[in-house]
């Protein structure tokens, strides 16, 4: 189901975000690989650098208007309402933000207990990112999850009682332990619960994470990929039975209901992340901050040494671009391509596609390129072919 008839990148890119990085976690799970530490021993120091650093950033965005802030992680629900209301005042001090500003936040299931959700949505967050990752005890205890699956569907009914009217939660597939019997069942159970977004991932085996040692070791079943790959045609096919948008390769929506957030990454428009690790891009370059908490609450906010910066050729900026766009169900626009990036760049794009039309991986339709279904399963490959 493609929208065809939005053109996102013509009022998306005039919004501007903040994403919060909040590095604590409870324990690691074997496939992370975002920086995140299974201690809140520095919680305090780092909470004042974070202080410091929204301060020293608030000329990034050159006073957009800020229509989302996303506290990612790590596990920012371990964050007590008080703090995250703390940054949030400190926020709306220094940055012009919407009276509609989408406030999300991710949580665990184990973290959100019901008072913990009710606090939150007083503060005025208005969208809440549950990790589930799986509705059954084995495939959690191979992720090495905190939560069960009781936790799992109790959070769900908590979350709703508590008022939450945008909710989205995570699942993962392709995990050895999940049958396809068992990933159906997942999907099924998913929408049985009436939640209008989902994010739905492939288990990927991260160099240096504990589930490529453990997989290496021989202590855990490795990832089968053809798996993968039927997880997500299965996915594919329940979701659009279901009436839900496939507006993002990972990503699944009710008409109305698509995250703004991570919609400004895909369309390209700008965002300042905060704390240690966070990426922020304007359109021209892109800055990152160091993955080292020591170091980040030593120096944010006291000089700009905390993050590295690169700024972007017209060939990068093409390339990102074309990435972030034939992910999505608005595809890659041709006439964009042209007007942003100059007449050679469309014709090189329309050249390279013109093999993936043939086998059908690519779809055209007038001026904009669209992944089929049979084309999402080789989605960067695709994108990479056409970079320039």
């Amino acid at each position: 189901m493609l929208a065809h008839n939005v053109q996102p990148h013509k009022f998306l890119t005039r919004m501007a975000g903040i994403y919060l990085h909040i590095p604590f976690c409870k324990q690691k799970c074997h496939y992370c690989n975002f920086f995140s530490l299974a201690s809140v021993k520095n919680k305090v120091p780092f909470l004042k650098a974070l202080e410091r650093e929204i301060v020293l950033q608030q000329e990034y965005l050159h006073n957009e208007e800020v229509q989302t802030i996303y506290f990612g992680g790590g596990t920012p629900s371990m964050l007590e309402a008080d703090e995250i209301k703390h940054i949030l005042q400190t926020l709306g001090r220094h940055y012009r933000l919407s009276p509609d500003v989408e406030i999300t936040l991710e949580g665990n299931p184990d973290d959100l207990t019901f008072d913990k959700i009710k606090q939150f949505r007083a503060l005025g967050i208005n969208r809440l990112s549950i990790g589930i990752q799986s509705f059954h005890d084995d495939d959690l205890a191979y992720l090495n999850r905190v939560h069960n699956a009781s936790h799992a569907k109790n959070v769900i009914k908590n979350a709703f009682d508590a008022g939450f009217e945008k909710l989205t939660i995570d699942l993962i597939y392709g995990i050895p332990t999940l049958t396809d019997k068992k990933w159906i069942a997942n999907v099924d159970y998913f929408l049985e619960t009436g939640i209008n977004h989902l994010s739905a991932y492939a288990l990927t085996v991260e160099p240096r994470t504990a589930l490529a040692q453990l997989i290496g070791k021989g202590k855990l079943k490795a990832v089968d990929e053809q798996q993968s790959v039927r997880h997500f045609e299965i996915l594919m096919q329940r979701m659009e039975a279901a009436g839900f948008v496939h507006y993002e390769i990972s990503n699944f929506a009710k008409p109305g209901h698509y995250s703004k957030h991570n919609s400004l990454y895909w369309i390209g428009g700008n965002y300042l992340g905060l704390g240690p690790s966070a990426h922020s891009y304007n359109g021209i370059s892109r800055q990152w901050n160091v993955s080292h908490l020591t170091k980040y609450i030593s120096e944010a906010g006291q000089s700009e040494s905390v993050f590295e910066k690169e700024e972007l050729t017209l060939d990068q900026r093409y390339d990102e671009y074309v990435m972030t766009s034939l992910r999505t169900s608005w595809g890659c626009d041709l006439e964009h391509i042209q007007n942003a990036f100059g007449v050679r760049y469309s014709n090189y794009c329309i050249k390279q596609a013109q093999s993936f039309i043939r086998e059908e991986q690519i779809e055209q339709r007038e001026h904009r390129l669209f992944l089929t279904q049979k084309g999402k399963l080789f989605a960067d490959g695709i994108a990479a072919e056409l970079f320039i």
